[in-house]
């Protein structure tokens, strides 16, 4: 099987049947957020979001972010605080993820949530939300790519990957903003807003919305309540080491802003997120990136210092990921997001 590609800016009609049709067979879809590529499927059938996690060979522990179409959508699901309805406001259709109570006649099913009595619920721009509109249903969708790895941000990045393995991908171009989505848990009771995840959306933008600060988790969680949170992530198959100052021969390089780096005209490759130090495109950048310097051959992969400012806090937390040490029961993939 060689999966269908569909472009959705030339046959948007058309992606769109053929995209409920697959969907509302069970099957997994490839498809475009402004965050990353995502492999959607109907977050209200075990038998739909089993199949995410064989495609991905995806650990079951740990939960999927379940993507609407607007917050009344959401509201069938999941119970509202005032906070979290007020970053709803704000932010959605956009890259924010909110961890919200499930409702207790909630048919998002317990395999898209782990098991846990929360849910993970996105607003995504674009296509996306057009076909969630459609579909009627949540769907949830973890990036489209194999568990681990690097997450996608085209439609070739996903064929390469996934592509004899899933039916359908709709091709909606490169994804804007190039990391997963942000994600926030609000305390009920004391309105405190705690970041389990950084991501496209930057986390004082949050706290200038919400009028209040955010809160960052200190050391590894215990559990698992949302997509990114296990160590080892974001992995391209060469080793990554970051904070580069200097390069050895046949290494890759990823630098930031024109930074001159000891020894890389010797490198495999010289890759610039953003020549203009612009956070956003080295955002946008990150993954195509990675993958490309991966396919360079390099053993290892040299990555400059990115400010740890705006996106580049989700920027700095997945190459952090990236270069995790890898033994294997780590190895996890994030939502799409």
């Amino acid at each position: 099987m060689k999966a269908e590609i569909i472009e959705t800016g030339v046959e948007p009609q058309r992606a769109i049947r053929e995209g409920v049709r697959v969907l509302g067979e069970g099957l997994a879809v490839a498809i475009p957020t402004e965050t990353v590529y995502g492999l959607a499927a109907d977050a209200t059938r075990a038998d739909a979001i089993s199949r995410i996690y064989e495609t991905k060979g995806r650990p079951r522990f740990n939960p999927l972010i379940s993507h609407v179409c607007d917050i009344a959508m959401a509201e069938r699901y999941a119970v509202f605080d005032p906070v979290s309805r007020q970053l709803a406001e704000a932010f959605w259709p956009g890259p924010l993820t909110i961890i919200l109570p499930l409702k207790p006649d909630s048919i998002i099913h317990s395999l898209a949530t782990a098991g846990l009595d929360t849910v993970g619920l996105r607003c995504p721009a674009g296509f996306a939300n057009e076909l969630i509109r459609a579909f009627d249903r949540p769907l949830a969708a973890p990036s489209a790519n194999t568990s681990g790895k690097v997450s996608p941000t085209s439609a070739r990045h996903v064929m390469d990957d996934l592509g004899s393995k899933i039916p359908l991908i709709l091709d909606g171009g490169a994804s804007k903003v190039g990391v997963e989505s942000t994600i926030v848990r609000v305390d009920p009771e004391t309105g405190t807003i705690l970041l389990l995840r950084p991501g496209g959306l930057a986390a004082e933008e949050i706290a200038r919305a919400a009028g209040r600060g955010i809160t960052r988790r200190a050391g590894p969680a215990a559990i698992i309540e949302a997509p990114g949170m296990l160590a080892s992530h974001y992995a391209p198959g060469a080793a990554v080491r970051l904070d580069a100052t200097a390069i050895e021969p046949g290494e890759a390089l990823i630098r930031f802003a024109g930074a001159t780096i000891t020894g890389m005209e010797h490198a495999a490759i010289v890759l610039d997120l953003s020549s203009s130090g612009d956070l956003a495109e080295a955002a946008a950048n990150l993954f195509d990136y990675l993958k490309r310097a991966d396919a360079s051959g390099a053993a290892h992969i040299a990555v400059s210092a990115i400010p740890d400012e705006g996106l580049g806090e989700a920027i700095n937390d997945r190459l952090a990921r990236a270069a995790a040490p890898r033994d294997g029961s780590h190895e996890e993939e994030t939502d799409n997001g």
